[in-house]
């Protein structure tokens, strides 16, 4: 085995658990922030006045578009799958997660954007697929 496949076994085996490394710890990290994010929101918007209360839902829900924008930004820094770091397509596909809580504060946009998101993947994904399957003939 020579250093590079080494060093890409071990890049393999540091995607797949706990945070990874490069795009896919920045991706990780931004499904474990700005998810469970909404319980500390919910928290504030009570203990706020209420001429406040939206204004703390504002900044929440600009930060799901971030979020989103973030995983947009990666995906085209690696639109290929065959240059992907591995594992990068399924942390992409979790930027679906971000359906969860917008649905709690019934923020629409994120209620299309989050699904239609990791359908964008998962297409992407399986039509660069049929592609190279194609190409190989």
């Amino acid at each position: 085995m020579d250093l590079h496949s080494a060093q890409r076994i071990a890049e393999a085996e540091a995607a797949r658990t706990g945070l990874g490394t490069g795009p896919n710890r920045r991706l990780r990290l931004t499904l474990i922030i700005g998810m469970p994010l909404f319980l500390p929101v919910l928290g504030i918007m009570i203990l706020v006045p209420k001429s406040l209360m939206n204004d703390v839902l504002y900044v929440y829900e600009a930060a799901i578009v971030g979020c989103l924008l973030h995983y947009v930004w990666v995906f085209a820094k690696y639109p290929r799958y065959a240059g992907r770091p591995p594992y990068l397509t399924r942390d992409l596909a979790m930027g679906g997660g971000f359906f969860l809580p917008s649905l709690f504060f019934g923020f629409w946009p994120g209620m299309i954007a989050a699904p239609a998101w990791a359908l964008f993947v998962g297409v992407a994904y399986a039509l660069e697929g049929r592609r190279e399957r194609h190409d190989h003939r």
